[in-house]
């Protein structure tokens, strides 16, 4: 498909080249005519007529000469033609290449969607399934298939969620309001919000913020301030600590995160923003909550703040997530 659009897209290139081309061809060889046949007619008007015999331009050399001029725009225009065809090629294929790369994300995006979706609701098809061929099921085993089911469902809405989330801040600017924001009230915020599961953990945060103010939106930059809080403990093991940064460096402010947890692999630090990427064997569902899509919309956040995040990270010694905005 995209091989056909863009021998089509060529094409289009093409034919207005070579119309504009032919155009001007046609232009210049009637100019070149009409410039001939007045020099001709000018010459007969001054040839004397006692003298009928001073020669003027004859016809072959006319003739010679506006086929002269029929090879010469002839030739130009092939050249033009098997220019713009090799520079058309290519420049459909760089018009179409950002195209192709949304259609291969989208269905990507589908594909993976539809896999998250199709575990939970598998697994509810399954425990309804075999309960209802279960003659003997009492009320406490339909109480915990319930309790089984709601959690399933909450899986899905946890993930629809993301999803919605994730497209609010991929469409436009995500309908933000952009205002002096500090970052110090940022983090303390999310703090605030991931508390439990640090103490649930017995992970200790340790804060060194100073006041640094940017150009942003609050409540994005507190939403990516939790994810990234959210990542680090949820891959920290129990008793271990949290380090967060705010500050300035030169003319921008800067949050970090830095986590003594299970790190990621060098392999994988280039796709941990893509969605649904977990890494096999650190960012696995099966040790940990998540359907890979926190990265993703932190990512969009900061660069809707006009900001970029940074890793650094090493197997087993923990990750440093800093964000400049």
């Amino acid at each position: 498909m995209f091989q056909k659009a863009r021998i089509k897209l060529t094409a289009f290139y093409l034919a207005i080249i070579m119309l504009i081309s032919l155009s001007f061809s046609a232009v210049i060889y009637q100019g070149s005519v009409m410039e001939l046949n007045r020099i001709e007619q000018m010459q007969r008007f001054r040839r004397p007529s006692p003298t009928p015999m001073v020669p003027g331009i004859e016809p072959d050399i006319l003739e010679e000469t506006r086929g002269r001029i029929i090879f010469a725009l002839s030739l130009i225009n092939l050249i033009i033609l098997g220019v713009s065809g090799t520079a058309g090629y290519f420049l459909a294929g760089r018009t179409l290449r950002p195209i192709s790369q949304m259609l291969d994300d989208q269905k990507k995006f589908v594909s993976d969607a539809s896999h998250e979706l199709r575990t939970p609701l598998t697994s509810i098809k399954t425990e309804i399934e075999v309960a209802l061929r279960d003659n003997n099921l009492n009320l406490s085993d339909a109480k915990e298939l319930l309790q089984s089911n709601i959690d399933e469902v909450n899986k899905m809405q946890k993930l629809t969620n993301h999803l919605l989330e994730l497209n609010r801040f991929q469409n436009g600017n995500g309908n933000l309001n952009f205002s002096k924001v500090n970052l110090k009230t940022v983090v303390e915020k999310a703090i605030k919000e991931v508390k439990k599961l640090a103490d649930a953990k017995k992970i200790n945060i340790t804060k060194n913020l100073q006041n640094s103010t940017v150009n942003g939106n609050e409540e994005s930059l507190i939403r990516l301030a939790i994810i990234l809080l959210d990542n680090a403990i949820k891959y920290s093991s129990q008793g271990k600590e949290i380090v967060v940064k705010t500050g300035k460096i030169t003319t921008a402010g800067f949050m970090e995160f830095k986590d003594s947890g299970i790190g990621i692999k060098k392999e994988d630090l280039p796709h941990i923003f893509e969605r649904f990427y977990r890494a096999d064997t650190s960012r696995c569902k099966g040790k940990t909550d998540g359907y890979g899509l926190g990265l993703s919309i932190a990512d969009r956040i900061a660069k809707l703040n006009s900001g970029l995040i940074k890793v650094k990270s090493k197997p087993t010694k923990g990750s440093v997530f800093t964000v400049r905005i």
